[in-house]
């Protein structure tokens, strides 16, 4: 399964190395728990290794799957036309419940939508945090993948971007 100096990624939060297996005490068992230590934040967590997979928690994807989200950018964008989902809160809601998938095509569509939308209007302060989250998690997990500084593969989304709007691949369908 996953092994001590192994990168992963934990959902929201994104890459972290498992730095220690931890024993701990609770109650009348003992559990053990990975230390996982975020790569690019001071930030460390205990997670119990039973709960790994209800936590969501992942290897890194493949390099394949790196083309494929860099496919995802460059295809049309699909923003929601249901006016259920044209206000910003259920809109909200259907992004975090994305987020905490940890899927990689999830986060690149969520990041595809609130581009493609600051091209039409001024983003509202939650939009915006949202649109750095998913750029940081999708260019941190591509800067460990492709082994590349995480400021060149930042470079590398949004240079995607300028590609799909000078050929006007943005629409809403």
């Amino acid at each position: 399964m996953f092994s001590l100096d192994e990168k992963i990624v934990y959902p929201g939060h994104g890459v972290a190395r498992i730095s220690k297996i931890v024993e701990k005490k609770l109650g009348d068992h003992i559990e053990k728990f990975f230390e996982l230590k975020f790569i690019n934040k001071d930030m460390t967590v205990l997670v119990p290794v039973s709960n790994l997979a209800a936590a969501g928690i992942r290897k890194l994807c493949s390099r394949q799957n790196i083309d494929g989200i860099f496919a995802l950018l460059a295809e049309p964008t699909r923003v929601y036309t249901d006016a259920s989902l044209t206000n910003w809160n259920k809109r909200s809601k259907d992004y975090q419940r994305r987020l905490r998938s940890g899927d990689l095509g999830e986060i690149g569509v969520i990041y595809r939508n609130l581009h493609w939308i600051a091209t039409q209007k001024e983003l509202s302060f939650g939009e915006k945090n949202l649109l750095h989250q998913t750029e940081f998690l999708l260019a941190e997990e591509i800067s460990e993948v492709k082994s590349l500084a995480l400021d060149e593969a930042m470079q590398e989304l949004r240079a995607s971007f300028s590609k799909k709007t000078m050929f006007g691949a943005a629409k809403v369908l």
